[in-house]
């Protein structure tokens, strides 16, 4: 049956395209489909409407995400037409939601396949059902035990995504992760670190590592291994040039961790420190266990260690029962920190949390002002942090050739600012000096100071 798979695959030359919403998690188990994929002999396609397979790499932590996938997908009825051996998949976060498979096959008939995130690697047996067994699949697996060595069709440039650790188990009110991708399960030290030797062999410079709450990672192992170890070893062993992980979760960033910053080459001068609201109270009913002092001390802690150190934020507006004064103690914290930048959303119910039958669910014009509000002194802490950069000479990393401009390559700082200089493809990959000489609302523009 496999063989006969793969020579259907192969004699059509059939074609996939993968649409992802969500996190930079998602972003990367995209590319592992993509390798499942390309094994098999699928060929990617730039167009959604002439794919063969297309594929919905799904998120559930906000309803706009929710509520956006539905409309497309209903836009997919006629997707098939003219296509021999059509599928049309929908995966990810939203479908390991209780009873969501089971929905969205019932509701749209045209859907072939739905499976959850931790099925990925059954992904060529789903294709026997549909491709040569004439049957729709649906596989939401409840085993969340980790796979390793699943291929993976990373884009080519020099930033790659490194998977440490999965799940969740922190419970914040507001958030469904849990429920979804399971409790945490850290990989193997050593799977992390040939993983990562490998990718610098194939020309990576940067790695970021990726996890729901990076600093748990270890915890669950029967080796003894914290994230500053790993950090360490990865600094030591692999000879990568940039390091970075998110998410980082404030209750359990340690001293030991901060003390990485500035100790390790590798690891780049940033941290995403999701705050989520200044107020002790609406931290208290997230369940986020931390409060605002000690947030605040955390960032001094980092500051003293490497002062130009960028900090960036989560931050939700409107929380069940949150106050005018609980909002202003949030725009307080932002003035006070003066982040490099920060993700702000207006909180939306989400199924099984607590938060979504907490009483004081706040209304949707208060959520959009105070929202609003935020956005506007988070550009002003954003601009002051970005102008500073003015006439100074940074280290940036090429990334990617400009779609709009000839002849300029885009890249980003170790502080993550996104600096556009001439240059051309054979830049892509190199760490050049560029000395900044404009500055604009969210990016930086410079010329090399290299010959």
């Amino acid at each position: 049956m496999k063989a006969e798979l793969k020579k259907i695959i192969r004699n059509e030359g059939l074609t996939y395209h993968i649409e992802t919403y969500g996190c930079q998690m998602n972003a990367h188990e995209s590319e592992k489909i993509a390798g499942v994929l390309e094994t098999l002999g699928y060929l990617p396609s730039e167009s959604k409407d002439k794919a063969d397979f297309l594929i919905y790499n799904t998120c559930c932590v906000r309803e706009h995400a929710e509520a956006r996938l539905s409309g497309n997908i209903g836009a997919l009825k006629d997707h098939k037409a003219g296509k021999e051996h059509g599928v049309i998949a929908v995966c990810g976060c939203m479908m390991q939601q209780d009873g969501a498979a089971e929905k969205l096959m019932r509701r749209f008939p045209f859907v072939d396949m739905v499976f959850g995130t931790n099925s990925i690697h059954k992904l060529e047996s789903l294709l026997d059902s549909v491709l040569l067994g004439g049957q729709r699949a649906v596989c939401v697996d409840e085993d969340i035990s980790i796979v390793e060595d699943l291929p993976v069709k990373r884009e080519g440039g020099p930033a790659a995504f490194v998977n440490i650790i999965y799940g969740c188990n922190n419970f914040c009110t507001y958030c469904i992760v849990p429920f979804v991708r399971g409790r945490e399960r850290s990989r193997r030290a050593d799977d992390i670190i040939d993983e990562i030797k490998k990718l610098c062999d194939e020309g990576a410079k940067e790695i970021t590592l990726l996890g729901q709450n990076v600093n748990s990672y270890g915890n669950d192992l029967d080796e003894s291994v914290t994230f500053p170890n790993l950090l360490r070893r990865i600094d030591a062993e692999t000879g990568v040039s940039r390091l970075r992980f998110m998410t980082s979760h404030p209750k359990d960033l340690t001293d030991e961790l901060i003390a990485c910053y500035g100790g390790l080459k590798s690891l780049c001068e940033h941290i995403h420190l999701p705050v989520q609201s200044g107020s002790d109270d609406v931290l208290r009913r997230m369940n986020r266990r931390y409060t605002r002092t000690h947030y605040l001390e955390l960032v001094d802690k980092l500051r003293a260690r490497v002062p130009d150190v960028a900090i960036t934020t989560d931050i939700i507006v409107g929380f069940p029962g949150e106050t005018e004064k609980d909002f202003e103690e949030t725009l307080s914290l932002v003035s006070e920190v003066q982040f490099d930048a920060a993700y702000t959303f207006a909180y939306s119910k989400r199924r099984l949390t607590k938060a979504a039958d907490m009483a004081g669910q706040i209304d949707k014009a208060v959520k959009s002002e105070r929202l609003a509000r935020l956005n506007t002194l988070v550009t002003e802490s954003m601009q002051r942090h970005i102008g500073e950069y003015m006439g100074k000479t940074v280290e940036v990393l090429a990334e990617n050739i400009s779609s709009r401009e000839s002849g300029i390559v885009i890249g980003r700082t170790r502080t993550a600012k996104t600096v556009h200089f001439p240059g051309d493809a054979s830049d892509m990959g190199r760490l050049i000096n560029v000395r900044v000489d404009e500055v604009l609302a969210h990016t930086l523009r410079g010329v090399r100071t290299e010959k």
